[in-house]
């Protein structure tokens, strides 16, 4: 593979991973409206997974197809970053990583808008309307919770506590990126931006900006949690190979 099929499969398992995790809320949101409200999300994700995966199973050819791309990779070979297969643990939680997560796909996507690659560009032209929402929707409830009840602010402190560490992998290019020439550190200040504007708004502290952090799941090193969620995944696809509806 190219760096451009490299990346292309990166954003992809970002999208996948994120929406199959979105995904087990589906029946058990605090309110149906909400409940209803991150499924389509979720939905949102699995689609931008499979506009990029088919165009990565066209670079690659030899029979490779969408399906063959999420379903029959191993572990080592998903690309994600490590912050979207982190457990949903709480609401607060969830909301904190779909804050954190949307707010760079938002500034990433205009960035890939322009892109000479005309398939990625038309991807991140659609998807980006989508990331909008997905920003506001975040965006709200984290300054719901930080700036509501004192259980609710605790539980944004705890969220904060446990996924801030993963964040920085986000904008730490890996090889194919660099190849590629995504200019990350732009995305980073805007990311920055957004992220202390609605934390201020949240009265959540700033988190500081130091330059530690978890990393390894874009050159396919990844938590205990990534097995996991591929075991379920993957289960229909490794018992009968090829099956479809």
């Amino acid at each position: 593979m190219n760096a451009l099929t490299d990346y292309t499969i990166h954003l992809a398992d970002n999208a996948l991973i994120m929406g199959q995790r979105l995904s087990e809320w589906c029946g058990h949101g605090p309110i149906l409206e909400q409940d209803i409200a991150i499924s389509n999300i979720a939905l949102d994700y699995i689609g931008q997974a499979r506009n990029f995966y088919q165009y990565a199973a066209n670079r690659i050819g030899e029979g490779a197809t969408e399906d063959s791309l999420a379903y029959t990779r191993t572990e080592r070979e998903y690309k994600n970053c490590l912050l979207v297969e982190l457990p949903n643990g709480d609401w607060a939680q969830t909301v904190l990583k779909e804050f954190l997560f949307s707010s760079f796909q938002f500034y990433l996507y205009h960035q890939l808008r322009k892109s000479r690659e005309e398939p990625i560009a038309a991807i991140a032209e659609k998807s980006v309307k989508e990331v909008t929402y997905h920003l506001k929707w975040s965006s709200e409830w984290v300054i719901r919770l930080g700036d509501g009840t004192e259980e609710s602010r605790n539980r944004m402190l705890n969220a904060l506590d446990e996924l801030w560490p993963f964040a920085g992998e986000m904008f730490d290019p890996a090889g194919y990126e660099r190849e590629f020439g995504i200019g990350l550190q732009p995305i980073r200040d805007s990311w920055i931006n957004k992220v202390s504007a609605v934390f201020e708004e949240a009265t959540l502290p700033a988190p500081a900006q130091e330059r530690w952090f978890q990393s390894g799941g874009k050159t396919g090193i990844h938590t205990e949690h990534l097995g996991y969620i591929l075991a379920e995944m993957q289960a229909l696809q490794r018992t009968y190979p090829g099956a479809t509806w």
